[in-house]
Order: structure tokens, then sequence, then C-alpha cells
């Protein structure tokens, strides 16, 4: 049986278009905001990725690191983000889910508690961004067995070989990251560059899908179409931000934004 996330990728193709990937941080700004947020969005969005707030995030920009502190000062643990998935997926079983985080907090919590835990409250993906390849095998593998897709991330200075070897080991979707810099940082590479690099990873294999994410707006997402999936996060995070600062509904606020960047790509 193919995987939910999978299916959504497909049925973006079938549309002629890249599946829509949204980024939100757990908690942001309470528990029940951010389930609301969830259950808006993924009315527009393909694959929900839901991040756990950590108060180091290395690979993070301001933008999200102020939603990641948000949710901290609230209170937010691991168990919570848990139960958000479990409530978004009673309401949205067929909705891909991808948590994304850092390996301590999975090692602090225990790996296979973690990954039982995962599987109980149906998350279909994790991305774990301090886990690279090959120090991934055994967790990725592990999460295979329990049928939860763990997907690999790549960079612009990722070499040939190492490239293949990512490539070949990766489950239903592996993560392209645009550029040298942290989410939410504005596009320094233009987007023929970004489409040029993306084409030699799609290359090794056309059957996996490859998603780009970083410096991905409302103005840069229409020249990125050709890709398999879009990934916009810091984007939403500033808007529930605004949202929080101006004391405006930030449910309808960011539902308006992934709506927006849905219609750039249809």
């Amino acid at each position: 049986m193919s995987s939910l996330i999978y299916k959504a990728f497909s049925n973006a193709k079938n549309e002629n278009r890249p599946a829509l990937l949204t980024y939100t941080v757990a908690g942001d700004n309470t528990k029940k905001k951010s389930l609301e947020i969830l259950k808006s969005i993924s009315n527009y969005a393909d694959i929900c990725e839901l991040g756990f707030p950590h108060n180091t995030p290395i690979a993070d920009g301001g933008q999200i690191q102020t939603s990641a502190y948000r949710a901290i000062k609230n209170g937010i643990k691991i168990n919570d983000v848990f139960s958000i998935v479990k409530n978004f997926k009673k309401i949205k079983k067929n909705k891909p889910i991808i948590l994304m985080g850092y390996y301590n907090m999975i090692y602090q919590y225990n790996e296979n508690k973690f990954l039982d835990k995962c599987k109980k409250s149906k998350v279909d993906g994790l991305i774990v961004v301090d886990l690279p390849y090959p120090e991934n095998k055994n967790f990725a593998s592990k999460c295979k067995n329990k049928k939860i897709n763990f997907i690999q991330l790549v960079s612009p200075t990722t070499s040939k070989i190492r490239l293949k070897k990512i490539v070949k080991d990766s489950h239903d979707m592996i993560y392209y990251i645009s550029m040298l810099s942290t989410t939410g940082g504005r596009l320094k590479v233009s987007p023929k560059k970004i489409l040029e690099k993306y084409n030699k990873i799609k290359k090794l294999n056309k059957s996996k899908n490859v998603v780009i994410g970083f410096g991905i707006t409302e103005t840069t997402i229409k020249s990125l179409k050709k890709a398999d999936g879009l990934v916009v996060g810091s984007a939403i995070c500033k808007e529930i931000s605004k949202s929080i600062e101006k004391r405006q509904n930030a449910v309808t606020n960011v539902t308006n934004i992934v709506k927006r960047l849905k219609n750039k790509i249809q």
C-alpha cells in the first residue's frame, strides 16, 4: 500500500502542479490555536509539516525561532505535539503530516518510544534536521519498519557520490535545501540555478519525489513550480507573529496566505 505522502504527490502530479507543503510550529501560539491553524490550512496544503519546538534550532531563521519560543513559553511538550497530531488526524485522516525537529529531543525521549508514539498518533513522516546520512541509516530503517517515511535532506554542497547513496536509501520524499542559509532567508540563488541542481537530483531516480525548501514565499513560489513539491514555512510563521501583534485572527490570515500560495502554482 502506498503511503499518504506518496499519494499526495501523485494527486498533485495528476493536477499538473507541485505539491504544496506548509510548515508550522506545534503549539504556536497555543496548543488549541496551532491545531486550528493546521486544520484550516490543510484544506489547501497537500502535506502539512509540524515542527516540534526546540530552544536552539540550528537550521531555523528568526521567524521560526520566534514561533518556537512562543510555543515553549506556553509550555508545549513532545506529548502535546503528539496529541495535536492525533486530534488533527481524527478529522483529516487522509492528510499526510510530517513531524520536523532535532534528534536530541528524540534521543532524550527514547527513540523506540518516540517512534511508537508517532505510529499511534498516525504521523506519516519525519524530518530530523541534525541526523545526516549515513548516521541516520539505523533510525531510518526503524522508521521504515513502522511505515513512517524518513525524509533525507540534501543541499547544494552534497557531493555526487553522496547524493547517489542518499537518493538510493531514501523513502517517498527527499528534501532539497535550496541555498546555504537558515530558513526564511531571502532567496540568494536564482530559481534557474536552483532548478538546475534540482534536476540533477531528479535524474538519479525519477520515481523519488523531491521537494524544495528554504526561501520560498509568495514572490518566489511560481518560478519554482517545476518541482515535485514546494515547502513554505517562514512566511507562515511570520504571518502568525503579525496576527498576534495586531490582535487579528491568525487562523484566517494564515489560511489566506496558503490559499494564495496554492493559487500561484495551480
